[in-house]
């Protein structure tokens, strides 16, 4: 695959549902968002630890490593201060408790278009 010469912003999908990783994968790309995904808190942990996404689309429940600890480490990383988290669950008990520190929670399902329209919104702004 070649690069893409639009320079979209990067988002890491972590999500370890290969079905809805897809359709977050499309819905990501017709935001225009380059995408990669991750499907284990281990492999994300270390994607962040030598790239800063723009948006990165996070499952509570992952193998290795939790989401609620992927989303602290985001959150205490200097680097990662610009990082705009989703974070996606049907999980509303743990969503609740970690509103405050995700750009926006999304209740499970959620639809093609929903995540689409939003992940459109958190597109950085073109620089003048």
């Amino acid at each position: 695959m070649s690069h893409n010469k639009e320079n979209n912003p990067l988002a890491l999908i972590i999500e370890d549902d290969p079905k809805l990783a897809d359709i977050f994968n499309m819905a990501l790309k017709e935001a225009k968002y380059d995408t990669e995904i991750i499907n284990d808190g281990k492999l994300a942990l270390a994607k962040l630890a030598e790239t800063v996404p723009s948006v990165v689309l996070l499952d509570l429940h992952l193998p290795g490593v939790s989401g609620s600890q992927i989303l602290e480490h985001i959150r205490s990383d200097d680097r990662l201060a610009a990082t705009r988290v989703m974070l996606a669950t049907a999980d509303t008990l743990m969503a609740e408790k970690l509103r405050s520190k995700a750009n926006i929670v999304l209740l499970k399902p959620i639809s093609f278009s929903q995540l689409r329209d939003l992940a459109s919104r958190l597109r950085p702004k073109p620089s003048p």
